[in-house]
């Protein structure tokens, strides 16, 4: 029972509503449809699955409505599948009295959060607003790390050297006595890294760096 809005432009934010549950597809959907937000309808995350896999939607814009209890595939084995697709939109499950202690594990894996059923239309209004900001912020911040490490490939082997002693708060002085090389060139070599880098200090230089390293 997929609803596509094709329509919409690429760049929008979608919700991802899963459920078995054809009542509270209609309800939700039209709840989102009300206030503007984008949404497409899936009767089980098999369906979901399968349309992840093999669409072009934005994989990464959005968030996604998942019931916990749903037959063949459940909400938990469906964010276990999308963990290992690389899937980075935050998910809100949605779960009946008897599935809280999963839907805490859940949030323990990554959930963004967890709502039970029967929820008040403003609470789910609520944490599908703040699911989407904090994905938004997620999607900025990935986009100036892409642009830093793109700026880090530029560097040649002997500034990434450099830089990797800057970053671990080596002096000139001490970083020339390791590299065998002067001091007059270490600071030639660090006014390139700078350069490359798009700063104009070292602390900007440690920060973006230290910005753009992984993090669990």
């Amino acid at each position: 029972m997929q609803n596509n809005k094709t329509e919409h432009m690429s760049s929008s934010p979608m919700v991802h509503v899963v459920d078995d549950d054809e009542a509270v597809l209609d309800s939700v959907g039209m709840l989102l449809d009300s206030i503007g937000l984008i949404n497409t309808c899936y009767k089980d995350a098999q369906e979901f699955l399968d349309a992840y896999s093999e669409t072009e939607f934005d994989k990464h814009n959005g968030c996604i409505l998942l019931d916990i209890r749903m037959p063949f595939i459940s909400g938990i084995e469906c964010q276990h599948r999308l963990e290992q697709m690389g899937c980075r939109m935050p998910i809100i499950f949605v779960t009946e009295h008897g599935d809280v202690p999963t839907a805490v594990e859940a949030m323990k894996n990554g959930a963004a959060e967890f709502i039970q059923k029967p929820f008040r239309e403003q609470l789910l209004i609520d944490a599908i607003q703040k699911a989407l900001q904090t994905n938004m912020k997620n999607q900025k911040r990935l986009e100036i790390v892409n642009q830093t490490q793109g700026k880090l490939a530029s560097l040649t082997n002997r500034e990434n050297q450099i830089l990797n002693a800057i970053v671990t708060g080596k002096a000139n002085k001490v970083i020339a006595i390791e590299l065998h090389l002067s001091q007059r060139t270490i600071e030639i070599h660090r006014a390139h890294v700078m350069d490359k880098m798009g700063v104009n200090s070292l602390a900007e230089l440690v920060k973006v760096v230290i910005d753009a390293s992984p993090t669990d």
